[in-house]
């Protein structure tokens, strides 16, 4: 049994599609921080994107934290979105700290749909057709196998309703162990937040100054063969085989390319605006900012990627 010096002390908890993946590799970096190897461990959520099956195995990820590592965290998307997350992490570790990446709904959603589509997750390759079939697949209709008993992956909608989501946070633990982040901000002024997130850390600044892209926006060439490859990945994981010898990382690399994804409709657009528009006033008011340009701006625009840029002075 590990030493509580050896639990995480700081949680990226969401959301998805929104810097995570970025932050965590930033942060690796950092000769005080110590990054469960295995980004996404879902340890905390029952309900949705289970990944880790015992505390014994989740601990054994923060095994190597050694007396140098001031601040030992892990990133795990969807802590976010599951209700019954923070209260599991508060119960394992009360003092725990909380970094959450947040985005532009109108962009984020059709980006989650992409990532579901090239994960293998969703059989609707289209944003808009997904979109109307939330309600059926709610009820467990229109499920593609790969997401029998998880109904709730597939709904962009409910997982990117942020301000509802920091809401709740924020009712469960104090806001001074909070600490929000645009991935807007993270894009424009990325040594500037960086250094938001050492001192909410209470870390040294190492002095990183670059920042690069990581989970750029692609699209997915071959939507059955990412099929394929999640359902060979659950029949592996149904019968206890670990590691795949990097083949899948390899097919997946083949079957994504760097062309554009198709704009959405004026209609779709609209529709995101009017589904959007209490959510995205609600996460202003919590976080003290105008997002009003999020619904003028709506999905036309935006990756998933953070910039390499620095600007200077931040």
């Amino acid at each position: 049994m590990l030493t509580i010096r050896n639990r995480p002390t700081f949680f990226i908890m969401g959301a998805p599609k929104c810097g995570t993946t970025a932050l965590a590799q930033w942060l690796s970096g950092h000769p005080q921080v110590f990054m469960s190897a295995r980004k996404e461990p879902h340890f905390f959520n029952a309900r949705s994107m289970p990944a880790t099956p015992t505390l014994e195995a989740y601990e054994a990820l923060f095994a190597n934290a050694g007396p140098q590592h001031r601040a030992i965290g892990e990133a795990s998307t969807h802590y976010l979105f599951a209700p019954e997350a923070v209260p599991n992490i508060l119960a394992y570790q009360p003092e725990a700290r909380f970094i959450v990446c947040l985005r532009n709904p109108l962009q984020m959603a059709p980006s989650l749909h992409a990532e579901c589509v090239a994960q293998g997750w969703d059989d609707e390759t289209d944003f808009a057709r997904a979109w109307a079939l939330q309600a059926a697949r709610q009820r467990g209709e229109a499920l593609p196998g790969t997401v029998l008993g998880d109904p709730d992956r597939l709904q962009y909608g409910a997982y990117c309703q942020l301000g509802a989501q920091l809401a709740r946070v924020y009712r469960q633990v104090p806001r001074e162990r909070v600490l929000p982040l645009l991935l807007e901000d993270l894009r424009e002024h990325p040594r500037q937040h960086y250094q938001r997130v050492l001192a909410f850390l209470g870390l040294d600044d190492d002095g990183r100054s670059q920042f690069p892209v990581v989970n750029a926006a692609r699209t997915t060439r071959w939507p059955l063969l990412s099929r394929l490859m999640r359902r060979s990945s659950q029949l592996r994981g149904a019968l206890g085989i670990h590691g795949d010898w990097g083949i899948v990382a390899a097919l997946r690399r083949l079957n994504s390319t760097d062309t554009p994804r198709p704009p959405l409709s004026a209609q779709m657009q609209d529709a995101l605006r009017s589904f959007f528009a209490d959510d995205v006033q609600q996460l202003g008011e919590l976080l003290g900012r105008d997002l009003n340009h999020w619904l003028a701006l709506g999905a036309t625009s935006g990756t998933s990627g953070v910039s390499r840029r620095v600007t200077p002075g931040g």
